[in-house]
C-alpha cells in the first residue's frame, strides 16, 4: 500500500460513492460503505487501532496523543459521498504533469475543456501536477481530496513521534452532499472539543461562514375536470406551478447572484392536473434575509393562487443548516490557529465565506465548532473538476501544523 496523498486520492476516487436524495436510508447508498471499509483497513494499517465504521457508514478513528500537556481533543472531518449532480461511476483520472499553462482538454469527451478563462485559479498552478477526469465523470475531489489529506497527515503524525500533538479524532461522513452528513454522527463517541472540515477549494483559504439554508416544498391542489368540459372550471395545478416559478425574482437566482447575495432556487417540479409540488432551496448569509425571501415567496404564491379560487396550497419550510459564523465568533482561537497553520506552510491565509454549506455548518450548531479548510479542489460537481498534487500536499502540511499549534498553545 502506497502512502502519498496522490496515491491515496487515486484509490479513493476509483470507488463510486454518489449519494442519492431519493433514498431515505442512511447512508443513502450502500456503495459509500465500500470506501468506508477501505478507510478502516488503511487507518488500522497505519496504527489507528480503534478505526471502525458504524451502521450508518460513518468512519471514526483516533490518533493517540503523544504530549504530556492537556491538549484539547480536535477532529478533522471530510465526507465520503460525491454529488448526485453528475456521474461518479468509472472515474478515469489523468495527471497533467508540470502544467505549463493553457486550456486542458479532457480525452474522454472532446467537448469538455477546462478553460483558463473560466478557471482563473489555473494561473497559480504553473509547474504543478493537475489531476482531472477524462471528462465523462466528476473527479470526486469533493471531498476525497480531504479524506486523502487527513489520512496522509495521520500517517505522518503516527510515523513521527517527535511531532508533539494532542489526541486527534478523524471522522469521515456519508451523505453530506444531500444534507444528511452528520445526521447519525455520535458526538459523545467522537469526544472532540473543536473540529475542522477539509472541504474547501483554493489553497490558503479558510472559511468561517456559510449560507443559512432552508428547503421549501409548495404543494398545489388544483381543480381537475375532463378537458372537453373544462372552460371556466378547470384549474390546472401544473399551470399554477408554472406561474409561480415564472414569478420568482430573476435577480435572486443562483445564476444571477454572487458574493454575499442569497437566492431562491427551484430544484424540482412534479405534478399532474390535480396536484403539483415545487421544491426549492433558499439561501442567505443572514437570518433576516432568509426570512425575507421566504415571506416574499409565500406572498408570491398567495398572489398567484388568488386567480384560482377553487385551488389551494401548502407551504412547508424545512430548516437545513445555519451560518456557522455565529458559533465560531465565540471561539476565535479555532480560526486563529488555522490561520497560523496556513502561514507556517508558506501560504497567505484568506478568510472567507462559502456560498453553500459543509458538515461544519451542522456540527457547529450541534456543539462542535467547525470551520472549513482548503482541500485544493476546483469546479466541484462537474466533469471539469480538478485538483493539484501540490495543493493537496499543502493541505496535509496544514493539518500537521495545526496539530502542533494546538499542542504548543496548551
Amino acid at each position: 500500500m502506497t502512502d502519498t496523498v496522490v496515491d491515496r486520492f487515486l484509490r479513493y476516487v476509483a470507488i463510486d460513492t454518489q449519494s442519492d436524495p431519493r433514498s431515505a436510508a442512511q447512508p443513502s447508498t450502500d456503495k459509500q460503505k465500500a470506501l468506508g471499509r477501505l478507510l478502516v483497513d488503511e487507518l488500522r494499517a497505519i496504527g489507528l487501532a480503534d478505526a471502525h465504521i458504524d451502521a450508518h457508514g460513518n468512519v471514526y478513528a483516533t490518533v493517540p496523543a503523544n504530549s504530556g500537556k492537556p491538549v484539547p481533543v480536535i477532529c478533522f472531518c471530510s465526507h465520503m459521498d460525491t454529488a448526485p449532480d453528475f456521474s461518479g461511476t468509472g472515474v478515469k483520472p489523468q495527471i497533467v504533469r508540470d502544467y505549463r499553462g493553457g486550456d486542458i482538454r479532457l480525452p474522454g469527451d472532446p467537448d469538455q475543456v477546462i478553460r483558463v478563462a473560466e478557471h482563473p485559479a489555473l494561473a497559480d498552478q504553473i509547474g504543478n501536477d493537475i489531476i482531472t477526469t477524462d471528462g465523462t465523470t466528476l473527479l470526486g475531489a469533493d471531498d476525497k481530496a480531504g479524506i486523502a489529506e487527513i489520512v496522509t497527515a495521520a500517517q505522518i503524525l503516527v510515523s513521527h513521534p517527535e511531532v508533539r500533538h494532542g489526541e486527534i479524532r478523524l471522522l469521515f461522513t456519508t451523505d453530506e452532499e444531500i444534507g444528511r452528513g452528520v445526521d447519525k454522527v455520535d458526538l459523545v463517541k467522537l469526544g472532540a472539543r473543536f473540529a475542522y472540515t477539509m472541504d474547501g477549494e483554493t489553497a490558503g483559504h479558510i472559511e468561517n461562514e456559510t449560507f443559512s439554508a432552508d428547503g421549501i416544498e409548495i404543494g398545489i391542489t388544483g381543480v381537475a375536470i375532463h378537458p372537453g368540459f373544462a372552460k371556466g372550471r378547470m384549474e390546472n395545478a401544473i399551470r399554477i406551478a408554472g406561474a409561480i416559478i415564472d414569478r420568482l425574482p430573476k435577480d435572486a437566482a443562483p445564476e444571477t447572484t454572487e458574493g454575499r447575495q442569497g437566492f431562491l432556487h427551484p430544484t424540482s417540479v412534479v405534478g399532474s392536473m390535480e396536484k403539483a409540488t415545487i421544491s426549492l432551496i433558499v439561501r442567505d448569509f443572514d437570518e433576516a434575509g432568509l426570512a425575507a425571501k421566504e415571506a416574499l415567496l409565500e406572498a408570491l404564491v398567495k398572489d398567484v393562487l388568488a386567480r384560482y379560487p377553487g385551488s389551494s396550497y401548502t407551504f412547508q419550510v424545512k430548516p437545513q443548516y445555519r451560518n456557522m459564523k455565529a458559533v465560531l465568533d465565540h471561539h476565535p482561537e479555532i480560526v486563529a490557529n488555522a490561520v497560523e497553520a496556513v502561514r507556517r506552510v508558506g501560504l497567505t491565509p484568506v478568510i472567507g465565506s462559502i456560498r453553500g454549506g459543509t458538515d461544519g455548518s451542522r456540527l457547529s450548531y450541534m456543539g462542535l465548532p467547525c470551520p472549513n479548510i482548503f482541500a485544493g479542489g476546483h469546479a466541484f460537481h462537474s466533469p471539469l473538476e480538478w485538483v493539484s498534487r501540490q495543493d493537496m500536499e499543502l493541505a496535509v502540511a496544514t493539518i500537521v501544523e495545526l496539530a502542533k499549534i494546538w499542542e504548543e498553545c496548551a
